[in-house]
């Protein structure tokens, strides 16, 4: 979507993209009684989330990657909804705006500073020269990774652990397909981080002159949001998606038969801590792949231009 940071922020956090899972969880009742349109729902979204990380993973514009991402989030709502946990959906949704923000009005300080360059190739080595910005951006990138105790993680590990604890072909399938996305993610997401503040400088020298810190009018915005990122799962998560709790109370309806999040709580552990592993390996990997320049033997040897290209062009 071209347009200025705080309208991408303000229309992939609250407004357009999440008008239609919210449409779909206040019409659960409907789709409660219509088996086959929810696991083609389930199918859908894992789908959306998997091919929109894929996409995410090789664009350069740093507004892009982020774009895509909230694409791979949907799919993740998406499929909460699909396998009966509407409740799980929403709360994700409001844990997603408040780091998908924040990573916008970062990635828009970095804009700004930099003479509006959007292409993460011609950044690098911004650490410490916006330490301010990095740090906020670093704290949307890990809340979006599913870091454990951010944000993200409350709602992002809860949605692949109520999916494999369907039991079911869709389930399972989705938590596999989530399992990789979450690992995509974790991919795209550091790979923001380590391009422009950690990866040697590639900025024209009359660029890199005039790199400044952003306002602190801006950065009053962006604390508010770290705030959210950082603690608001915590705070939200017994009251939203706890066992027993009341807080829709008659909004969302589920089939006693469609409600799996007790049986989430016994699924063997190794499921649960997966999503972690598969996030640390990919920050592993970008620190490898960016520090031995890989990417490109691998494109040389392997001939992956098909891939890539099929990547690329979404």
């Amino acid at each position: 979507m071209e347009g200025p940071t705080p309208v991408s922020a303000l229309i992939h956090a609250a407004t357009m993209v999440t008008a239609g899972v919210f449409l779909i969880i206040k019409c659960s009742p409907i789709f409660e009684y219509a088996p086959i349109i929810l696991t083609i729902i389930t199918f859908i979204g894992a789908l959306t989330a998997f091919f929109s990380a894929t996409a995410g993973l090789v664009q350069n514009d740093i507004k892009k990657v982020i774009a895509y991402s909230t694409c791979s989030q949907l799919g993740y709502m998406i499929f909460a909804c699909g396998i009966s946990n509407y409740h799980v959906s929403l709360f994700h949704l409001a844990n997603h705006a408040f780091f998908k923000a924040l990573l916008f009005l970062s990635a828009g300080a970095i804009i700004h500073s930099l003479s509006n360059e959007q292409d993460m190739r011609k950044f690098g080595g911004l650490m410490n020269l916006l330490p301010f910005t990095s740090t906020m951006l670093l704290i949307g990138s890990l809340s979006l990774m599913g870091f454990p105790f951010l944000t993200g993680f409350y709602s992002k590990d809860l949605i692949l652990e109520l999916a494999y604890s369907k039991y079911t072909i869709s389930g399972t399938f989705c938590y596999w397909l989530g399992l990789i996305t979450a690992f995509f993610t974790s991919f795209y997401s550091y790979r923001i981080f380590y391009l422009t503040f950690v990866y040697k400088i590639n900025s024209y020298k009359k660029v890199a002159q005039h790199i400044h810190e952003l306002p602190k009018n801006m950065g009053i915005s962006l604390l508010a949001l770290a705030f959210g990122s950082i603690f608001l799962g915590y705070v939200s998560k017994d009251l939203l998606v706890g066992l027993g709790t009341d807080f829709l109370n008659q909004s969302i309806f589920i089939l006693p038969e469609n409600n799996s999040q007790f049986n989430a709580e016994f699924i063997p552990h190794i499921y649960k801590i997966l999503p972690f592993f598969s996030s640390m390996l990919a920050v592993t990997l970008v620190n490898f792949f960016f520090e031995y320049n890989v990417q490109w033997r691998l494109k040389e040897a392997y001939n992956l231009n098909a891939i890539y290209k099929l990547f690329i062009y979404k």
